[in-house]
């Protein structure tokens, strides 16, 4: 993409109305917009970034047997009085002209719990696992902290449906490691732990996934040596490692970027969903939930990959994979260089994003092309054209090179 033809731009100054490193970076550098507080438009980079997220999430999601579906917006309020969740205080709610009360959906057991059943009968007809990525919308009191609490946001939620708690319970393994290699992908696996938090009604414990930030909304209990850790909600002291026992565990701020959550039976039995057994019996069925808010991630990712000059993207998720810049004086020659390397890198299978203003100067590319964050820079320049070839930087390395184009083309796909 050449990037004379986006319609957006960079800024200098950070928003005054956002204290959070995600919301100033991700406005400044051109991914997102606010409308209002917790509300966001996602612009053409920050799109991109979004789209590589969920292809990744559709990519080990359909690995464990995920089947995609996409379900309402609006919602009955008899679902919700059925499971007796009509008072929540996040719901949104609207009606239509006749005055029939709806809601805007914040989760969907509501949904998907009348939906399976109209498909589920029989124990062959079991395990399901039904997924969407769709827009939520929650009324959340105190939107804050950029697009890590919003008011409207896409998410990731799939519902489990199981004969036994022995089949729950390995396909909640399942799912937890799918959710491992989703954030070690989308590049924050290392600073990512799943965390015990309290199971509510349903269980002991549901599993968090905890991204570590000093910007978080929470606060756990780190046991590095197991990779997990403890919400101090459900553990106001320094607790024991849940797994190892150990007691130095590391108290840190973070920011929940996942969750998956037992259900029991609780939205099954509202809708008086159950399975007939070998023999016909009629038997409950067990449901597990499991979410991942899109923006949330991206947001985690801004938060904890940048530093002053700007965001840091992971090769999985930025939006291009090379920034290509001419600097010096722009003459004939150096435009139809950089025009043939920008068509070369295209037909080697590499996503570019073309900096042709060559009415700008090499200085404001560079500060651009570091706020922006794409993980290679490329500069042309009659420099390089002397050397016979192309400077190339990665955006996470200081360090520049004079590589052959063909050269830097093989850095880059064996990267």
């Amino acid at each position: 993409m050449k990037q004379s033809h986006l319609f957006t731009r960079t800024v200098r100054e950070a928003p005054k109305d956002e204290a959070s490193a995600n919301a100033q970076l991700l406005i400044r550098a051109g991914f997102i917009d606010k409308l209002i507080a917790g509300v966001y438009s996602y612009l053409p980079l920050g799109l991109r970034v979004l789209k590589n997220i969920e292809r990744i999430i559709r990519e080990e999601i359909n690995a464990v047997g995920g089947q995609e579906v996409l379900m309402p917006t609006l919602h009955p309020t008899e679902n919700y009085q059925k499971t007796g969740r009509q008072s929540i205080d996040v719901l949104f709610q609207t009606e239509l002209k006749n005055g029939t009360k709806l809601f805007l959906g914040q989760s969907h057991e509501e949904i998907v719990v009348p939906l399976v059943q109209r498909f589920v009968q029989s124990y062959k007809d079991l395990p399901v696992a039904v997924y969407q990525i769709q827009t939520k919308f929650r009324n959340e009191l105190r939107a804050k902290s950029g697009i890590f609490r919003g008011r409207e946001f896409l998410m990731k939620d799939l519902y489990s449906f199981h004969a036994n708690q022995k089949d729950f319970d390995a396909y909640y393994e399942t799912l937890k490691q799918a959710y491992v290699k989703i954030f070690t992908r989308c590049g924050i696996g290392d600073a990512t732990f799943v965390t015990h938090a309290s199971g509510g009604t349903f269980s002991k414990y549901s599993h968090e996934f905890q991204t570590v930030t000093d910007a978080g909304e929470d606060t756990i209990y780190l046991c590095r040596k197991c990779r997990i850790a403890v919400n101090r909600e459900i553990r106001p002291e320094t607790p024991a490692c849940p797994q190892c026992g150990g007691i130095d565990a590391e108290e840190k701020k973070s920011i929940e970027v996942g969750n998956i959550f037992p259900l029991k039976t609780k939205f099954s039995d509202a809708f008086g969903l159950k399975f007939k057994d070998a023999e016909g019996n009629a038997c409950p069925i067990i449901m597990g939930c499991y979410g991942i808010g899109l923006g949330r991630l991206m947001g985690t990712i801004a938060e904890i990959s940048h530093d002053e000059q700007g965001i840091i993207w992971p090769e999985s998720v930025a939006p291009f994979t090379v920034h290509l810049l001419t600097a010096g004086k722009a003459s004939e020659s150096l435009i139809q260089k950089a025009d043939d390397l920008y068509a070369t890198l295209q037909k080697n299978g590499i996503d570019v994003l073309y900096d042709n203003r060559y009415d700008t100067q090499a200085g404001a590319k560079f500060a651009d092309a570091d706020l922006i964050g794409i993980p290679w820079r490329i500069v042309i320049s009659e420099k390089t054209i002397e050397k016979n070839g192309v400077e190339i930087k990665k955006r996470n390395n200081g360090t520049t090179t004079i590589l052959s184009i063909k050269e830097a083309i093989t850095s880059i796909k064996e990267r």
